[in-house]
């Protein structure tokens, strides 16, 4: 995990000013990968009590929009946030117990940016999420997943 300088140079070198709860928040998203907004904001408020879920909210988009963070919602899940950015990086989720994680661009015949028809799009960013059991659910005798939902590609955000 960066450290308090890093994330510093982070903030800077994306034009925005270094506060405390910037600094907590990114904290809380590189040690919370694939969070939910309700574990970053408690995790900022265990540094910064004082702290609104509003100004977490604020800073969260700050840090989206600059490039820092990058926001993901699978189908049926609440928005989450991640500090692995610049990659074309994309998602498992467990349909159990709704775990996420990151796997690398697909590979095989066709690179993941290519789309069979671009329509006409300046394609810079696929988001593919796939669906399954992650491997502590499936050893549970009673794992349940879910019939209804099915794999999605999703272009990126």
């Amino acid at each position: 995990m960066p450290t308090a300088t890093e994330f510093e140079h982070l903030l800077r070198g994306a034009a925005l000013r270094v506060t405390r709860p910037r600094l907590a928040v990114l904290t809380a998203v590189h040690a919370h990968p694939h969070a939910e907004t309700v574990t970053i904001f408690e995790a900022v408020r265990g540094e910064l009590p004082e702290v609104s879920q509003q100004a977490v909210y604020d800073v969260l988009r700050a840090l989206t929009d600059a490039g820092l963070v990058r926001r993901i919602q699978p189908a049926g899940s609440v928005a989450r946030y991640e500090s692995r950015v610049g990659d074309n990086h994309h998602h498992m989720v467990c349909r159990s117990c709704h775990a996420i994680a990151d796997v690398d661009c697909a590979v095989g015949e066709a690179p993941c940016l290519s789309a069979s028809d671009d329509r006409g799009y300046a394609i810079d960013e696929a988001e593919v999420t796939y669906w399954g059991v992650c491997p502590a659910c499936a050893s549970e005798p009673t794992s349940a997943t879910s019939p209804t939902r099915q794999p999605t590609t999703n272009p990126g955000e």
